[in-house]
This record gives C-alpha cells, sequence and structure tokens, in this order.
C-alpha cells in the first residue's frame, strides 16, 4: 500500500495566497520526514480553493527539496496547456529526479480558464482523447507529428526523451513517468481503460462506487485488448480526507469548522466559460459526507480504514487530503500521525 498527502494549497477565509503556499510547501517536507510514500499536487487558475495555478512547477520545486518521497500531479489539466509542452516538463522532472514524478492528468471543468487561455469549450467538450493520446506518444515515442482536429504540425524529435531514465535496457513495461487519469464518469473510465492508464478517483466516492469504476475499467481494458497482467496490475489511485486526533469527534469537529468555509468560498469562485449553471454542494453537508467517507479519527480507526477502501476498490494507493485543518501547524501534526501512527499499521 502506497500513502500520500494530497495538497491543494486551499486558501482558507482570512489567510494570504502566500500563507496557502508556504502551507503546501511545507507540508510535502514534512510527509518525506514522516515517511509518506507520495505527495500528490492540484492546481487551480483564479480561485481561493487552491492557489497554486501550475502542479508541475510546484513539483519541480519538491523534487528538489526532498530526496526520496513520490511528487505527483493531481492533476494537471489538459484542456488548458499543450500537450507538448507539458510533456516536455514531465520528461524533464522523470530524467532529473530519478523516476520520482508521476504525471496526472483530467479533463478539468468548463471554467472561464479556457477563455483565458485560449483553448475554447471544444478542448473541455470533446478534445480530451486527442491531447491525451498526443501526450502519451510524446513521453513514449522518439519522434511525433501530429494531423489531428486539435493539433497539427511536423515530425520533430522528442527531446529530452523519458526513455533515458531507464537504467536496465531489459527492464519490462514503458518508459518515461508514469500517468494515472482523473476519472468521474463512465466516460473518462473507458477513456483511460483503453490506454491502459490507471485512474485517479475523487474524494467525493465512496467505496461502493470506487469499486464500481474499477470494475468497469477492467472490463473496458480487457474488451480493448489490454494485457491481462497489466490490468491486474492497474495502480489505480483513490482520493480522500485524513484528519487525525485521539477521538472520532475531535478530528471531525477540526473539519467542520474549517472546510465548509474555504469550500463556501473556493467553489463559489468558480466561473463558467459559457454561463452555465453549476450547482454548487452544500458545503457543510459536502464536510460531513467527507467525514464520513474517510480516515477521520484515531489512529486504528484510520488505519482501518484504509484497509477497508483498499480490500472493498481493490485499490493500494492513496491520496488523502492533509490540510483540512486550514492551519499549518496542525497540518504539519496531521501529516507526522498519519507517516508515524497510522502507515505502521498498514503493513
Amino acid at each position: 500500500m502506497r500513502v500520500g498527502a494530497f495538497i491543494l494549497a486551499a486558501q482558507f477565509p482570512g489567510q494570504g495566497q502566500g500563507e496557502a503556499l508556504h502551507r503546501a510547501v511545507r507540508s510535502a517536507e514534512v510527509a518525506e520526514q514522516a515517511g509518506l510514500d507520495d505527495v500528490w499536487l492540484a492546481e487551480h487558475h483564479f480561485v481561493p480553493y487552491g492557489v497554486c495555478p501550475n502542479a508541475v512547477t510546484l513539483a519541480a520545486l519538491l523534487l528538489g527539496r526532498t530526496r526520496r518521497i513520490g511528487v505527483g500531479t493531481a492533476v494537471s489539466v489538459l484542456p488548458t496547456q499543450h500537450p507538448v509542452a507539458l510533456g516536455e516538463q514531465a520528461a524533464l522532472l522523470h530524467l532529473t529526479s530519478d523516476g520520482r514524478f508521476t504525471l496526472g492528468v483530467g479533463r478539468g471543468g468548463p471554467w472561464v480558464d479556457l477563455e483565458v487561455f485560449g483553448s475554447g469549450l471544444a478542448a473541455y467538450d470533446h478534445g480530451f482523447p486527442e491531447s491525451l493520446d498526443l501526450l502519451m506518444r510524446w513521453l513514449r515515442e522518439p519522434r511525433v507529428g501530429a494531423q489531428g482536429e486539435r493539433y497539427a504540425f511536423r515530425e520533430v524529435a522528442v527531446v529530452p526523451r523519458p526513455a533515458e531514465a531507464l537504467t536496465d535496457p531489459d527492464e519490462s513495461g514503458p518508459p518515461g513517468p508514469p500517468v494515472v487519469v482523473a476519472c468521474t464518469s463512465p466516460s473518462s473510465v473507458r477513456t483511460a481503460a483503453e490506454r491502459g492508464l490507471p485512474m485517479l478517483l475523487g474524494m467525493h466516492c465512496g467505496d461502493e462506487e470506487k469499486a464500481e469504476m474499477v470494475a468497469l475499467w477492467r472490463s473496458a481494458a480487457l474488451e480493448a485488448g489490454r494485457d491481462g497482467d497489466e490490468v491486474a496490475a492497474a495502480g489505480h489511485v483513490s482520493a480522500g480526507v485524513v484528519q487525525i486526533a485521539d477521538a472520532r469527534e475531535a478530528a471531525a469537529e477540526t473539519l467542520i469548522k474549517a472546510m465548509p468555509g474555504w469550500l463556501q468560498q473556493g467553489l463559489g469562485a468558480h466561473v463558467t466559460v459559457d454561463g452555465r449553471y453549476r450547482a454548487m454542494r452544500d458545503p457543510l453537508a459536502y464536510t460531513e459526507l467527507l467525514c464520513g467517507l474517510h480516515p477521520v479519527g484515531p489512529p486504528q480507526l484510520c488505519a482501518d480504514r484504509l484497509a477497508a477502501t483498499s480490500e472493498r476498490t481493490g485499490i493500494s494507493r492513496f491520496a488523502l487530503l492533509v490540510e483540512g485543518s486550514g492551519d499549518l501547524a496542525a497540518t504539519e501534526e496531521n501529516v507526522r500521525r498519519l507517516g508515524t501512527e497510522v502507515l505502521p499499521q498498514l503493513g
């Protein structure tokens, strides 16, 4: 089992943006010290839900600050950036970090970001598969050209080549950085499965829904001709929330006091590119839902909850939101307890 910290650089009410970013960086440093396996970084534009606008850039900083821990994006939003540019960045981090970088990608939302970056709504509505395929070719092939609906260019050399990170020429598996795909619908599950790419499943989903998505992924991957061993070994990632205290009530109270204000401010700031209405979850009800779904409480309860999720879903990789308190000191303590009191119980 691999357990990592999910870091949004969330800006809670009354906090500055620099404060949120400092907490994000410090959380990652403490995660390595505490023995966690990974840190996962989100990116958002123009909203205090998360003030990191480029997860790859923050990943580069953290890979330089750390020596052991894996660093991944959760996720880099493909419709707002060129797949080749993202592929070049991913290759660079893969090569210079001795393979510690994982690229998570997703479709994002119909936000004003599409207007600001000139992508257009079509990039969100139906352009994700083309972008994903171009990105994967860049990460796996020595030369790439494109003749697609959105991207068309002559063949060029891939520099630097991610494959050069392989130290053993007989090593099996694809070269380049691992890639995971954020999946929120049957369509996105099939998109990932057909390409043999593992899923990142959101923290709003319970075990039953995640198990159903894993089952759909398996069947779609096999139907697409993916190798059975490859399908069985897929390293899906489950996102969640963790808050550790000596009593479950105290852990839940910490989140219920802090998260609704952040959610109200952060999610409410999203603006759709075409004016479509997007209903926002009730912040308090959503916080209570997360407390019920995820490891929130004493260390033993948290370990049992993670083990139960793994058993029910078959997922053994976790990205757990650690900054739900909104407080730097409390977040550091939460990360340390996750590493020193929960991880040892997972074996």
